[in-house]
């Protein structure tokens, strides 16, 4: 579902604007990130569903 929601060439024009992730901590790294794309689709659906970020099904950002 995410390639739906962010195609290609969108995802090619918006990819070099993001900023580079800095390295995880070792001692206490917290949470594994999201990959961008996906925060990305979950972004989209909320404004063009209309949805609470809660009610996102795990599909678009799982």
């Amino acid at each position: 579902m995410t390639a739906n929601l962010v195609p290609d060439e969108l995802w090619d024009r918006i990819a070099p604007l993001l900023p580079t992730r800095p390295a995880r901590r070792h001692r206490h790294p917290g949470r594994l990130p999201v990959p961008d794309r996906v925060a990305l689709a979950g972004i989209v659906y909320v404004l063009r569903k209309g949805v609470a970020w809660r009610d996102v099904p795990c599909q678009v950002v799982g």
